[in-house]
C-alpha cells in the first residue's frame, strides 16, 4: 500500500513538473512570437488540466496579442471558474476593459485579481502592469506603479524588470528603461528580449549601425530567436527611409525584406503572422509581394475582412483599380468600424480617382470623383495627419489643370499643419484658386459669386500660411496680392497693394542677380503698376513714383505711359 502510494505521489510530482515545463514552453513561444505554437501548447494543457486557471489566462493573452478579443474573452471567462489561479483571468478582462476605455471596469477587474494576494506574490502585479502596457489605450504610469509593487516584493525578478523597462520606454523615460532592461538581462542571461530591447532603444535613437550591432549580439547567443530579425527588418526599413541615397535605400529595403522573411520562418506561417508580414510589406511598399501574400491568406480564411484591406492596397498599387475598389468597399462594409483606418479611405479614394479621371486629365465620372472626395474627408476625420500624404494626389490634379478639384484635395492636405509638405500644400492651394479664378472664370459676375469669393479667401489664408513659415517666398507674396485683387471690397484692394510692396522688398533684398530674372521683372512691373493705380487718387506723388519705376522696367508700355500722363495733369 505504501509502495502504491509512493508511486502515486511520484507520478503526481512528475505530472506537476511536466505541466510547469509545458507552461514555460508556452510562455517562451509567446515571447518568441510563435503564437500558433503557443496556442497549441495551451489548448493541450487546458484539455489535460482544465482546473488550471493560468492556462486559460495565457491563451487569452495570445488571442489579445492577435487582436482577437472575442476569443480572448471566451477563455478568460472560462478561466475564472477554474479551481486554481482562476482570478488571473480578471487581469485579462481588465485589459479588454482598458481597450474599451472603461477604466472603472478595468480597476474592478484588477482588484478582483488582487483579492486573494499572498505576501510573496508578484505575478499579479506583473501581469496587471503588462495589461496597462499592451492595451490599445496604454497607461504607462499605472503600469510602472504596478510593476514597482512587484519589484518591492522581489527585486531580482527578471521578468518584472523586463516589463518595467517596457513601461518606462513607453513613458519616454529611456534612461530608466535602459537600466531596467540591463538589470533584467543581468538577472537572467536567457532573457534575450531584454538584451534585444537595448538595441531597440538604440534603433529608436536612429543610431542604426549601432542598433544592428546590438541585434547581431543577440543572434550570436541564439540564431533562432525570431523577434530579433523583425527588429533588424524594421531597423533597415527606417534606415532606408532616412537616407537620401537611392542605391542605399534600395539595398536597405532588400535587407529589411530578407530579415522579415527570416523572422517569419522562425515564428510561424499562420494567418496572424502572415498579416504581420503584410503590414510590413505595406511599409516597404512591396505591393507585388503583398498581393501574393493576400491571395495566400484568402485561401486560409475567406471571411477575415482584414485580408480585403491587403488585397485593396495591393490592387491599387498594381493598377487594378476595379479590384481595389471592390476589395476596400467590402472591407469597409464588413470590418469593425474601430478597425477602419484613415489609410483605408485614402486608398479607396485614390482607386476611385484613378477610375474617374482620364489619362488626359478629364473627369469622366463626376459621381465617382465626388465620392472619392468624401472618402478623403473621412480619412482626415479619422486622422488629420494623413492629409500630409495627399500632396502627390493634389499635385497630379493641379498639373492636369483640374484646379477646383485639386483645391479640395489640398484643403484636406492642409489639415495636417505639421506635415513636411505643409507649406507647399498651402502654396499649391493658393495657386489652384488663383489659376481657376484668373483663367477659367471670364467675367466679374462669375468671380463675385459668394462661393468663388469664399475660395479666394481660402487662398489668401493659404498664402498667409506660406509666408508665415517662409517670409522670403516671394511668389507667395506676389500671388497673394493677385488673389486680393479679385476679392470684393476696398480692404482687399489695400491688402493687394501691401502684398505687392512686400514682394518688391523681398526681391530687392535678394540682390541684383534676382532682380535680373525675367520672371522677377514681370512681377515688379505688375507690382509697381498696381500700387501706382491704387494711389492714383489718394497720393499722386506715390502713384507717380511707382509708375516711373514700372516704366523703367517696361519703357514700351502704353498703359504705364498714359497713367503717368494723367497723373502729371
Amino acid at each position: 500500500m505504501k509502495k502504491i502510494k509512493f508511486i502515486s505521489l511520484s507520478l503526481l510530482f512528475f505530472g506537476t513538473a511536466v505541466f510547469a515545463q509545458d507552461l514555460e514552453q508556452a510562455k517562451k513561444a509567446i515571447d518568441a512570437e510563435q503564437y500558433q505554437k503557443a496556442k497549441t501548447i495551451l489548448k493541450s494543457l487546458i484539455a489535460s488540466s482544465p482546473d488550471k486557471g493560468r492556462n486559460y489566462f495565457h491563451l487569452g493573452e495570445v488571442y489579445l496579442a492577435l487582436n482577437n478579443t472575442d476569443s480572448a474573452k471566451i477563455y478568460f471567462d472560462k478561466g475564472i471558474a477554474a479551481k486554481s489561479d482562476g482570478t488571473f483571468n480578471y487581469i485579462g478582462l481588465g485589459e479588454i476593459s482598458l481597450d474599451n476605455k472603461n477604466t472603472t471596469e478595468a480597476d474592478a477587474n484588477f482588484n478582483k485579481a488582487l483579492a486573494d494576494l499572498k505576501k510573496k506574490d508578484t505575478d499579479q502585479f506583473l501581469y496587471i502592469g503588462k495589461a496597462y502596457i499592451h492595451s490599445e489605450n496604454p497607461d504607462y504610469k499605472k503600469a510602472i506603479a504596478s510593476l514597482k509593487k512587484a519589484v518591492a516584493v522581489d527585486p531580482k525578478n527578471a521578468q518584472v524588470q523586463l516589463s518595467l523597462g517596457d513601461a518606462q520606454f513607453g513613458d519616454a523615460d529611456v534612461n530608466s528603461a535602459y537600466s531596467s532592461y540591463r538589470n533584467a538581462y543581468d538577472l537572467d542571461k536567457s532573457l534575450l528580449r531584454a538584451k534585444m530591447q537595448l538595441g531597440v532603444i538604440t534603433k529608436n535613437a536612429k543610431a542604426f549601425p549601432e542598433a544592428i550591432a546590438a541585434f547581431d549580439e543577440v543572434i550570436k547567443l541564439d540564431a533562432n530567436y525570431g523577434p530579433v530579425y523583425r527588429e533588424l527588418a524594421e531597423t533597415y526599413y527606417f534606415w532606408s527611409a532616412s537616407t537620401g541615397d537611392k542605391v542605399k535605400r534600395d539595398e536597405y529595403i532588400k535587407k529589411a525584406l530578407g530579415y522579415y522573411e527570416k523572422y517569419m520562418s522562425l515564428t510561424d506561417y499562420s494567418l496572424e503572422s502572415r498579416m504581420r508580414h503584410a503590414d510590413f510589406l505595406i511599409l516597404a511598399k512591396d505591393y507585388q509581394a503583398l498581393q501574393k501574400e493576400a491571395q495566400a491568406m484568402q485561401q486560409l480564411d475567406k471571411v477575415n475582412p482584414r485580408i480585403l484591406r491587403y488585397l485593396g492596397y495591393a490592387a491599387y498599387e498594381n493598377k487594378n483599380y476595379d479590384e481595389s475598389i471592390k476589395a476596400l468597399n467590402d472591407f469597409v462594409a464588413k470590418a469593425d468600424p474601430k478597425r477602419i483606418s484613415a489609410r483605408d479611405y485614402l486608398f479607396l479614394a485614390k482607386s476611385k480617382l484613378a477610375k474617374a479621371i482620364s489619362p488626359e486629365g478629364a473627369i469622366t465620372d463626376k459621381a465617382l470623383f465626388d465620392n472619392a472626395m468624401l472618402d478623403l474627408t473621412k480619412a482626415t476625420e479619422i486622422d488629420p495627419a494623413i492629409g500630409g500624404e495627399f500632396s502627390d494626389l493634389g499635385v497630379s490634379l493641379y498639373k492636369q489643370k483640374l484646379y477646383v478639384e485639386s483645391v479640395k484635395v489640398f484643403e484636406a492636405a492642409t489639415k495636417a499643419p505639421n506635415s513636411s509638405n505643409a507649406l507647399l500644400d498651402n502654396f499649391y492651394l493658393g495657386n489652384a484658386v488663383l489659376f481657376y479664378v484668373a483663367n477659367d472664370l471670364k467675367t466679374d459676375a462669375e468671380r463675385n459669386k459668394p462661393e468663388v469669393q469664399e475660395l479666394l479667401k481660402k487662398a489668401d489664408t493659404a498664402y498667409g500660411n506660406v509666408v508665415a513659415g517662409s517670409p522670403t517666398t516671394q511668389d507667395a507674396h506676389l500671388n497673394r496680392a493677385k488673389i486680393n485683387r479679385f476679392i470684393v471690397g476696398e480692404e482687399a484692394k489695400a491688402n493687394a497693394a501691401a502684398h505687392y510692396q512686400t514682394y518688391i522688398d523681398v526681391v530687392h533684398a535678394k540682390g541684383e542677380a534676382e532682380l535680373a530674372k525675367e520672371s522677377v521683372k514681370s512681377g515688379l512691373i505688375g507690382a509697381y503698376s498696381y500700387i501706382g493705380s491704387h494711389y492714383a487718387i489718394s497720393d499722386k506723388a506715390k502713384a507717380r513714383e511707382n509708375f516711373e519705376k514700372a516704366l523703367a522696367l517696361d519703357p514700351t508700355s502704353k498703359y504705364i505711359k498714359e497713367s503717368l500722363d494723367v497723373l502729371k495733369k
